[in-house]
């Protein structure tokens, strides 16, 4: 198998099945290129974390062919080793060790970490640096689980879910961080729960499900291909609700969908749909109980693929 030039990570056919039966990956094929975000998003029990520990290494594979940097795990082990920063869903760290001795630990498996220092202050952890990691917060616990991807002085950093418990300062802190790399020819595997994250900071995005690609893009292309770059929300008196047919007639509207009782219109021109929307509910005597509309994202278009919301468990 061939990469192209540009490609930092792929992967073909990639199959993962457990006690011969669980099908978590279905032939699976995925191309990151070099320099960029990239984005792995699904619903929980899709097949992200599975896909991700085989790239990274950790898993052994059922079939498919997956190359890193342009080498495979089972010629260049080592090798890979090095340029890789990983940073797990769930890291455990020793308790008693501090910060800094934690960063050092880590840093000397590698021959070329940076420096430690220079990480902590990085990721806001240098005024902790004497502190026992048991004497962490959910939050400051997370952002040293970076550092010691970061440490290692990676080419590809892996992120399974890094955001998880942060609070809103520290999420833009570590987008800063991703943003950061990239801007110094690192390329970046994200999984996030969070749709604003992955809006602003992937260059491309892959959403699976059970196993599969179902959709590929930029977030841009994602959202336009989902038809309507606009959502118009309301919910009214009179039955009118389930009278789908009625909304899709209106001008403007290209898709229409029911949730939590409330009907979303799909639309291109809010200004053209809105009146006629309203003169449809006074000719069946109907009364507007709610109406919001705001700019799709890629929530809706999750949401429209797989059923579901991506935090949804």
């Amino acid at each position: 198998m061939m990469l192209t030039m540009d490609a930092a990570v792929r992967c073909r056919a990639l199959r993962k099945t457990y006690d011969g039966k669980v099908e978590a990956v279905c032939g699976l094929d995925l191309e990151i290129r070099a320099g960029e975000c990239f984005g792995l998003l699904g619903p929980n029990g899709a097949g992200k974390t599975t896909t991700i520990e085989i790239l990274e290494g950790l898993l052994e594979p059922t079939s498919g062919e997956i190359e890193i940097l342009g080498n495979s795990w089972q010629t260049h082990n080592l090798e890979l080793r090095e340029l890789l920063g990983i940073s797990l869903q769930e890291t455990r760290l020793a308790e008693k060790l501090t910060v800094r001795e934690t960063l050092e630990l880590f840093a000397s498996f590698y021959r070329r970490p940076r420096a430690v220092a220079e990480v902590m202050a990085e990721m806001a952890l240098t005024e902790k640096s004497g502190t026992w990691v048991g004497k962490l917060s959910g939050g400051q616990k997370q952002r040293l689980a970076v550092a010691t991807a970061l440490v290692a002085n990676p080419k590809i950093l892996f992120l399974d879910e890094p955001t998880t418990g942060l609070d809103p300062q520290s999420r833009r802190q570590l987008w800063e961080v991703i943003r950061q790399f990239q801007r110094h020819g690192g390329t970046v595997l994200l999984t996030t729960h969070y749709m604003d994250e992955a809006e602003r900071l992937c260059d491309r995005i892959v959403i699976i499900d059970h196993g599969l690609s179902i959709a590929s893009g930029t977030p841009a292309e994602l959202i336009e291909r989902l038809g309507g770059q606009h959502r118009v929300e309301f919910d009214a008196t009179g039955n009118v609700p389930g009278e789908v047919e009625l909304w899709r007639s209106l001008p403007g509207v290209e898709a229409v969908h029911e949730e939590d009782k409330r009907v979303v219109l799909s639309v291109r021109e809010p200004h053209e749909t809105i009146p006629a929307l309203l003169a449809a509910l006074q000719n069946r005597n109907g009364r507007l109980l709610h109406l919001t509309t705001r700019q799709a994202s890629l929530e809706d278009v999750f949401v429209h693929l797989t059923g579901r919301h991506l935090r949804e468990e």
